[in-house]
This record gives structure tokens, C-alpha cells and sequence, in this order.
């Protein structure tokens, strides 16, 4: 029996939640991160979801995160957890993670990614692209068990701040969100 990796770009990154012995900064290569999966039961509700990350496919994109490594006796009680928290996303993908001192050769291979699809049979929390504009509103706007949509950007921009990296579309979002006031909602 072997441990298991686990790849967190979002959340994962500053709140892992479950026992892990190593802990990797790399990127996944040919996906990129987008605010395209809506939460009813983290950063939002059924009638209001707030949008979180998944990892939309983009040859010669990567994306950075952290990976975990779960020991084997940790392994039954961190997959339950993760299986919960992470419930709203319908798939799980092994990519290799890759770290700038190794850019061709994988540092960690077959790290477990949740994953959100676009497939609304599988998974009906699915939003997809929108404006800025309007994901900024939503985002503003929606809250959840977990807290308000906007805190999810902004540690996550944070998160990513600590780790040196500055991703595009996280960085516009946190931007557009400190500008919008609730003057704009009267809009």
C-alpha cells in the first residue's frame, strides 16, 4: 500500500482539512483555473450559488497549486472527508504535477485532481464562462455555510500571492470584486 497525492488549486491550497505528511508547490500542465463551477453548499445556496474554481483543459496552459501527500493510515479518513467536501464536483482526474526545479520530468505523478465538468447530468452545479461583469456580481452577492463568495476569491488570490504566483483570471476577478461597491447593484 502506497500513499496518494492529492492536487489543491482552490480552497485546498490554504485549507486542506485532512492529515497530509509532504506537501508539494507545482503546477499541472494543459488546464487552467476558472471560476466556472457554481457551490450551493460552500460559498453559495441552491437559489444563489457562488462560483468556485475547476480546471478547464487549455493546451499549453498550467496551473499551479499544492499537492498533498496522504500516508496510508491517513488515507481512509482524508478520501472520506475529501468525498464530502468536494461532492459537487462529478470527476477525478490523475495528472503529474510538475515543480520549476523539474519543468520536464514530473516531480509527483498520478496526483488525484477533483474535477467539475461541463456535463449538467453529472454535474448540475456546472455555471460556465460568463462576463466579468456578471461573475463579479454573483460573486459579490452570493454567501454560503462557509462564508461569502468574494472571502473564497480573495484568499484564494492570497493563497496564490504566498506561493509567488499570480494567476490571470483569479487576479481580475479579486480586482473587479474591490471595485464593485453596492452603489452598482442599484445598476
Amino acid at each position: 500500500m502506497s500513499p496518494i497525492w492529492v492536487f489543491g488549486y482552490g480552497s485546498l491550497i490554504w485549507n486542506p482539512g485532512f492529515a497530509y505528511d509532504d506537501r508539494v508547490v507545482g503546477f499541472v500542465r494543459d488546464y487552467r483555473r476558472v471560476f466556472y463551477q457554481g457551490s450551493t453548499d460552500h460559498r453559495g445556496t441552491p437559489q444563489f450559488p457562488g462560483r468556485t474554481v475547476t480546471l478547464e483543459h487549455q493546451p499549453g496552459a498550467t496551473c499551479w497549486g499544492v499537492a498533498y501527500r496522504i500516508k496510508e493510515e491517513d488515507k481512509e479518513i482524508a478520501l472520506e472527508y475529501l468525498e464530502v467536501r468536494e461532492k459537487q464536483y462529478d470527476e477525478k482526474v490523475y495528472l503529474d504535477l510538475y515543480t520549476d526545479s523539474s519543468p520536464k520530468v514530473p516531480a509527483v505523478e498520478n496526483v488525484m485532481v477533483y474535477f467539475a465538468t461541463s456535463n449538467k447530468e453529472n454535474n448540475q452545479n456546472y455555471l460556465g464562462p460568463a462576463p466579468l461583469e456578471e461573475m463579479t456580481r454573483q460573486i459579490y452577492l452570493a454567501q454560503g455555510p462557509s462564508g461569502p463568495n468574494k472571502e473564497y476569491v480573495f484568499k484564494l488570490e492570497d493563497a496564490l500571492h504566498k506561493l509567488g504566483v499570480v494567476d490571470q483570471h483569479v487576479q481580475e476577478l479579486a480586482n473587479a470584486l474591490r471595485e464593485y461597491s453596492d452603489t452598482e447593484l442599484s445598476k
